[in-house]
């Protein structure tokens, strides 16, 4: 252990404050391989990771090579708040292969009314457990809170794409296809600030550099929602908008007349291949642990700043994911 230098391990490997920082970070959080880690790996991982935090001995022979992947796959399915072990569909990691099933099966049965309620049905289910999972802070989010949101976001999901559905057959084919990218925009902007409706009207938890409670924060909260949002709409816009123009394109060629199957398999195997890039530079696009002055929060903040022995100017809070 003595061999070992000492960092915050609770902070990533990467510099925070720039984009690649922040997409290299992603990059090995949201690593689908990491879904295929068992129980024992992860609570491997999970005593490493503790044992290092608090200046105990390793193992014989670990390397901080070693310290990193078991604080990356630590970091891949427990809450960064609560600590507890996520949901395995929930965990940021699972989504590259959870989103490619899912975005597929939108964008190639999107015509008929019980395709659209069913593909929606069952992404705003997922999208559900995932929001759960990654909310912010370590409050319970209670069982009437999460059924609500669930159907205020599928309701939103199904009329959004059965509106645009029934318009979109009065324009080209591609306005059809690009529907469900406009369902799932719009379910994301009701599902996320549902289910996160505590942090709305409790606000969110700010610490100092040193880990200080500061109190709760309704306008990080709001500012920290609003993020979550554009960072998940643009995790589908490199798929659902360019994806369907490949497709449109390779139909009117006549290239799926011999192959029927055609545009399952390709609308799959390129969600697959753009998904594993855009998560996590989706991600990437705003810090998770985002800096903001404390002059721009609720004063009771700022007094309970000012109590302290060196007063900080800066405040951090969790914004989720």
């Amino acid at each position: 252990m003595a061999n070992l230098p000492r960092v915050d391990i609770t902070k990533p490997k990467w510099d925070q404050s720039t984009y690649i920082g922040r997409a290299k970070h992603f990059f090995v959080l949201t690593n689908p391989l990491n879904i295929l880690a068992t129980s024992s790996q992860l609570n491997h991982a999970k005593e490493i990771y503790d044992n290092y935090r608090a200046g105990k001995s390793l193992q014989s022979g670990t390397t901080m090579d070693d310290v990193w992947r078991a604080k990356y796959l630590y970091d891949s399915a427990f809450h960064p708040d609560t600590g507890e072990k996520m949901l395995l569909i929930g965990r940021m990691a699972a989504q590259m292969p959870l989103n490619t099933f899912i975005t597929a099966g939108m964008m190639t049965f999107y015509k008929s009314n019980a395709a659209v309620t069913f593909w929606q049905w069952f992404n705003q289910s997922c999208m559900a457990l995932v929001n759960y999972t990654n909310r912010s802070g370590d409050e319970p989010i209670t069982l009437q809170q999460l059924g609500i949101s669930y159907v205020l976001a599928t309701g939103g999901a199904l009329v959004t794409a059965l509106t645009l559905n029934r318009q979109a057959k009065k324009f080209p084919p591609i306005i059809g296809r690009w529907v469900p990218f406009v369902a799932i925009a719009a379910a994301n902007c009701i599902n996320i600030p549902c289910m996160r409706m505590r942090e709305v009207r409790e606000g969110v938890v700010i610490f100092d550099s040193n880990n200080n409670r500061l109190g709760n924060s309704k306008k990080a909260a709001r500012e920290g929602i609003i993020a979550v949002i554009c960072s998940r709409v643009s995790m589908a816009i490199p798929t659902m908008i360019a994806i369907p123009i490949l497709v449109d394109r390779l139909e009117k060629r006549g290239t799926f007349k011999t192959f029927p199957r055609g545009p399952v398999v390709v609308n799959t195997v390129m969600c697959a291949v753009i998904l594993t890039f855009s998560t996590p530079l989706g991600c990437a696009i705003f810090s998770q642990t985002v800096p903001v002055k404390l002059d721009r929060l609720e004063k009771n903040i700022q007094e309970a700043a000012k109590k302290l022995s060196l007063p900080p100017t800066i405040g951090y809070y969790n914004k989720g994911l």
